[in-house]
């Protein structure tokens, strides 16, 4: 039973079932590889195309073709099709706290 201040639950948990802390980290791990994956460019890609940029800011440059928060995941087709669109429901999301 997992009882007493919320700041305790995750070492209560891990605690009576060790192989949820595994499973949740893994769950964590594979969806920022995932998202990284879409949203960065490959270190030795930015690497070649930065030779000639000052300071060197092979690990920093985001694919091209990438809006940041538009990881292509969208099941229910709620995500609006025109940009302007986009940035307004982007802009209500973050201003509601989502």
């Amino acid at each position: 039973e997992v009882i007493g201040p919320a700041n305790t639950h995750l070492a209560q948990v891990q605690e009576i079932a060790p192989f949820f802390f595994l499973w949740l980290a893994t769950s964590i791990l594979t969806a920022e590889l995932g998202r990284a994956r879409i949203g960065w460019e490959e270190p030795l890609d930015a690497i070649e195309k930065n030779k000639e940029v000052e300071g060197k800011t092979w690990l920093s440059k985001l694919n091209d073709n990438y809006y940041p928060g538009d990881i292509g995941f969208d099941p229910l087709g709620l995500k609006p099709r025109d940009p302007k669109e986009f940035a307004e429901m982007q802009t209500k999301e973050l201003n509601n706290g989502r």
